[in-house]
């Protein structure tokens, strides 16, 4: 094939340059809990940095963050929300059935 009829080709794949998730004005620091709570699971733990899409430098300076606010008790070590809405649910399950017997 020429060159000339390669240069009318269209890529086959799509790229689309996504915003970073941290804005210039962000502060990293573990006071600013809405910008940690964007890096946590449901299940507490810290995501990774490709599912964060983050820098190597910001993954750290998060990490670290995290971390601090865990230490200093402003963020939970575990979010075990749903496994204590479900003991509730069976003990109050299980008190019924006891006080009808």
């Amino acid at each position: 094939m020429d060159k000339s009829k390669r240069l009318f080709f269209k890529s086959k794949r799509s790229f689309r340059r996504r915003l970073p998730p941290i804005g210039s004005g962000d502060r990293i620091d573990y006071r600013n809990m809405s910008l940690i709570s964007r890096f946590i699971s449901e299940q507490g733990k810290i995501l990774s940095r490709r599912v964060n899409r983050l820098t190597l430098k910001q993954q750290r300076l998060i990490t670290i963050a995290i971390k601090q606010a865990r230490i200093l008790s402003s963020l939970p070590f575990l979010n075990n929300e749903k496994q204590f809405e479900r003991s509730e649910s069976t003990s109050r399950i299980t008190g019924l059935r006891t006080k009808n017997k």
